[in-house]
């Protein structure tokens, strides 16, 4: 940092500053998952479907329903299992 960078920074109350996490503390991040792969596969085949064929686009909206509702169902329980303090 510059020194008129580090004057600006020095010039802003502490509180306007977000309270860092406590150290050691672990940083919740969502496991791998092929559901967004799936879910625009999904859009691709309803897309191209409206030009094909009507099959391809029904596939591709039920195949869109179900990621989405896995997708929701698997985020929501994620979030339920993390501690109070972060809800």
């Amino acid at each position: 940092m510059s020194a008129t960078q580090e004057e600006r920074a020095a010039a802003i109350p502490a509180e306007n500053y977000r309270d860092a996490p406590p150290v050691g503390e672990e940083i919740h991040i969502p496991g791998p998952t092929l559901i967004p792969l799936v879910m625009a596969v999904g859009i691709t085949l309803a897309v191209v479907g409206t030009t094909i064929n009507w099959l391809f686009t029904i596939v591709g909206v039920i195949i869109f329903i179900v990621t989405l509702v896995r997708w929701v169902r698997d985020t929501r329980r994620d979030i339920s299992a993390l501690p109070d303090e972060h809800h």
